[in-house]
């Protein structure tokens, strides 16, 4: 079980500018709006606001309209010429409804208020706009995202399929529906529930993901509903579930189809009435979960077999997402590489800068039956091996099925061993290799070999070189 959760206190601070000629109202206005927890400056006319705003992006305006030099009229239409201009709220004191509604809309601002400004009335709006704006925002960096980089949210692809499915997720994810994610292991389905998460208003709350395949039938329970202290042998403490974890956020019930059935209907209540109750607990807690499941199995034919309830089925089914594999989607693995690449050479310390062209192809013609998990783990290997530089064709192991014997021979970082040789001989070459491959760092060659440091000294002090070295 992992619960992930950002600090609300961490979160960004919006700007608001206030522009108003009046020092009264000004000041007002500003005091009122930062006791709200924004950020709040202040300008006497619109000539001001633009000079502020030079150095201090403001996300939201609170402007007058009749100010000297430059009026609210003139600041919006200056600000519509910007790229990524700031919302506007004007306080207008204009006649009728229908004149402040035509000139707030010629003039591109947010909305309107009337004076004398009520105050309820001015934070509610102030709201709407930062959450207009933010949208906004996110939406463009998706787009970029998208559209240049094949990324969303953890999520990587360029291929029909995955986008998609990007365009499901971006669908699915502001919402509260119950989402079964499916498709074959190794393909990202942990990844894709972070996704959604991330995406959706859930994003400052917990991520909680429970592997329902990793826990025994007898503690399954416990870990989602939780338990008092003494309700069972070994309970010493009362202990939250998964669901009180993750309120206000998501569950992520990972291979939902290993669940016992008779955890599945307690389950089944817990999703239709938002209550759990602990184990040994007399009373039930209110729970707000949105809950993303899922599988590589086929839950419909698990119903069948009486494996998995069919109420349950339905009720997770909701929004339904499936994750292609690999191999049906060989064109993003170029990208899928450079992205893991990425992350293997920040957690291992080294400066791989991609992989060389006859060693692309080879995985390539993998069919990559672990899928995603098997890509990483072949180009982890590779990225030890290389430490920097290009992954060559040497760095990578000989796929299933493949005659080692038969691997090519030009690569200068291959070895060549003919029959005949000896064991002793054999492992000689690889050790002698493997240090020419790491300028005779014995440390680094000793954990590419998978050996202590003693042991490689004792190999060299055995083959006579530790000595002649030293």
């Amino acid at each position: 079980m992992t619960a992930s959760k950002k600090d609300p206190m961490q979160a960004f601070k919006a700007r608001v500018l206030v522009v108003d000629d009046e020092e009264n109202q000004r000041r007002g206005l500003s005091s009122l709006i930062h006791g709200w927890g924004y950020e709040v400056r202040t300008a006497d006319n619109g000539a001001h606001a633009l000079e502020v705003l030079e150095t201090w992006p403001a996300q939201l305006i609170v402007t007058d309209m009749m100010m000297p030099i430059l009026d609210g009229a003139g600041l919006l239409e200056r600000l519509r010429e910007q790229a990524n201009p700031p919302l506007a709220i004007v306080v207008t004191a204009f006649g009728s409804l229908e004149t402040a509604l035509n000139t707030i809309h010629q003039l591109g601002a947010f909305w309107f208020l009337e004076k004398p400004i009520d105050p309820q009335a001015l934070k509610l709006l102030l709201n709407r706009a930062l959450g207009a704006r933010r949208l906004s925002e996110d939406k463009e960096i998706l787009e970029r995202q998208l559209g240049i980089e094949g990324r969303l949210a953890g999520l990587v692809g360029q291929t029909p399929v995955m986008m998609e499915l990007f365009g499901l997720v971006q669908q699915v994810a502001p919402t509260k529906a119950s989402v079964l994610i499916t498709g074959e292991s190794g393909t990202g389905k942990e990844v894709l529930a972070r996704a959604i998460h991330q995406l959706s208003p859930r994003v400052n709350e917990p991520f909680v993901a429970l592997n329902c395949a990793a826990l025994p039938e007898s503690l399954i329970e416990s870990e989602l509903f939780g338990h008092e202290k003494g309700s069972f042998t070994g309970a010493l403490e009362r202990r939250a579930g998964c669901f009180e974890l993750a309120h206000r956020g998501t569950l992520l019930l990972d291979e939902i189809g290993e669940m016992p059935v008779s955890t599945q209907s307690k389950l089944l209540r817990v999703l239709e009435d938002g209550r759990v109750r602990r184990l040994g607990a007399k009373s039930e807690i209110d729970v707000d979960v949105r809950i993303v499941a899922a599988t590589n199995r086929k839950l419909e034919e698990s119903i069948a077999k009486g494996g998995f309830r069919e109420d349950l089925f339905y009720r997770l089914n909701v929004f339904r997402l499936e994750l292609a594999p690999l191999r049906e989607r060989m064109d993003d693995l170029p990208l899928l590489a450079e992205t893991l690449i990425h992350q293997l050479n920040s957690k291992h310390g080294v400066k791989v800068s991609g992989i060389e062209e006859s060693a692309m192809l080879a995985l390539k013609r993998r069919t990559w039956p672990g899928n995603i998990r098997e890509l990483r783990n072949v180009l982890e290997r590779a990225v030890i091996l290389a430490g920097e530089g290009l992954i060559r064709l040497s760095h990578l192991p000989v796929a299933p099925g493949t005659d080692a014997a038969a691997a090519p021979s030009n690569d200068p970082e291959a070895i060549v061993i003919r029959v005949g040789t000896t064991v002793d001989d054999g492992e000689k070459a690889l050790i002698f290799k493997t240090l020419d491959h790491t300028k005779q760092n014995k440390t680094r060659a000793a954990e590419i070999l998978g050996i202590s440091l003693k042991t490689l000294h004792n190999k060299l002090k055995q083959y006579g070189a530790d000595s002649a070295e030293s």
